[in-house]
């Protein structure tokens, strides 16, 4: 059975799972799943057509699956999805998507610090920190293990690559490369992720090679077109090399640069 405080409100459609508890003056709204294990602490609220996966800790004071902060917004049903083990702290928010049958996608193991944001239709990977007072604008894609450093503004749509770490403060306004260091207004690109890529595992012989590519891509005045055929023509078909040149080939909002 759930544990639901006496002061929350939890609305008859609500599916609560075994274990989950429900603190103090909390509301859950209408259409509402939470899995097992899950705890919400006080004066959180899920507002509606929100999927919760397990072992989650929402703090306190989330505001969890509220309507899509955009103007064209008219009411239509959209969704948020939640995985498994994230941490949300104090007064973060998570918003659905906007337009019919859209939705919002938060993975797993991810911590969401202090008065954190997520906009409408994100996909937020598994992995990530978040910190604090972070605003991630709408459509906007990270991947995994993504480190943002607080009071960043990431603009709508823009895409963050698996193991960057962007510093506090930062203004994205273009897609940020994987594996990269990057950090200012506008954000520039300052090198590999060295910390994080040596803590993920990857061979230093791969870093080096990195390392190149991106001395290439960044430092040496030639534009992405040009820096892609160098790459592609020096380099031997290697998975991390290989994920970078597709990565800023998709590309729509172009990429930070050194």
């Amino acid at each position: 059975m759930a544990n639901i405080h006496n002061t929350a409100i939890v609305h008859k459609t609500a599916i609560l799972a075994d274990s989950v508890e429900v603190g103090p003056y909390c509301l859950i709204g209408p259409e509402i799943k939470i899995g097992v294990g899950t705890k919400l602490g006080p004066y959180c609220v899920v507002h509606k057509w929100t999927t919760i996966g397990k072992n989650n800790n929402f703090v306190s004071a989330c505001s969890i699956g509220g309507d899509p902060q955009d103007l064209k917004y008219k009411g239509e049903k959209t969704y948020l999805e939640i995985g498994d083990n994230n941490i949300v702290r104090e007064y973060v928010t998570l918003n659905r998507g906007t337009g019919e049958g859209n939705k919002t996608v938060i993975g797993s193991n991810n911590l969401f610090m202090t008065t954190s944001h997520a906009g409408h239709n994100c996909i937020i990977g598994n992995n990530n920190v978040i910190a604090n007072s972070v605003a991630i604008g709408g459509h906007v894609i990270v991947e995994d293990n993504v480190v943002i450093g607080g009071v960043t503004g990431i603009h709508q749509f823009c895409r963050i690559g698996k193991l960057a770490i962007i510093g506090g403060c930062s203004k994205v306004v273009q897609d940020i490369v994987p594996f990269s260091m990057s950090d200012g207004d506008p954000t520039k690109i300052y090198g590999i992720n060295k910390i994080g890529l040596q803590r993920s595992g990857m061979k230093k012989e791969v870093q080096a090679l990195l390392k190149r590519a991106f001395k290439i891509l960044f430092n040496e005045g030639l534009i992405i077109s040009s820096a892609i055929k160098k790459i592609e023509k020096e380099f031997d078909q290697i998975p991390e090399i290989v994920y970078l040149i597709k990565f800023i080939k998709l590309s729509e909002r172009g990429v930070s640069r050194g």
